[in-house]
């Protein structure tokens, strides 16, 4: 009898915050859209392209951050989980942004590159929203994990509205 108990208790179920899970924005984003982040007058293609995977491990480090409330959203594991395999695809973004600053600030572009910084992380920092961010991060972070090299900023276009909309304060029916 308490062999099949534990055998119930080591299936994996599927981390959550809410009984009702809230109704996100969700959908490919092009990586212009304003909904991604700081706005980047001027960018080229290929910077909102960094822009978007940027903000996307922005999002997926405050979660790391913020949600470790719940261990069972391995929001930390996910995030640290990502880097070396994506590390790649990340350092690319990395000196896109870099050049962008830059090119359209001069001398004053690596300052501009840090109050970029800055304000992408406080962007995904929501006390209102905190269960439905980390439990969307905890799920996009599972998937960022399971993405061959090189894919991470695919996984960006079709998961950052969903990320962003999750930022929006929603009340679960059956908590008070």
């Amino acid at each position: 009898l308490f062999g099949a108990a534990g055998a119930l208790w080591s299936v994996a179920a599927p981390a959550k915050v809410y009984l009702y899970e809230p109704t996100l924005q969700s959908g490919t984003i092009e990586a212009s859209d304003p909904m991604v982040g700081v706005a980047l007058p001027g960018a080229t293609p290929a910077e909102y392209q960094a822009h978007l995977l940027w903000n996307l491990r922005s999002g997926l480090n405050v979660a790391a951050l913020q949600c470790q409330f719940s261990p069972f959203l391995r929001t930390v594991d996910n995030y640290n989980g990502v880097l070396a395999p994506h590390s790649r695809e990340l350092d690319r973004a990395y000196r896109a942004l870099e050049g962008y600053f830059r090119r359209v600030h001069g001398n004053g572009g690596p300052r501009r590159f840090d109050d970029y910084s800055t304000q992408t992380y406080n962007n995904f920092s929501s006390l209102q929203a905190q269960l439905g961010f980390c439990q969307t991060a905890g799920r996009i972070g599972k998937e960022a994990l399971a993405r061959p090299k090189g894919q991470l900023g695919q996984l960006a276009a079709a998961r950052m509205r969903e990320l962003r909309s999750s930022l929006t304060p929603h009340q679960d029916p059956l908590t008070f």
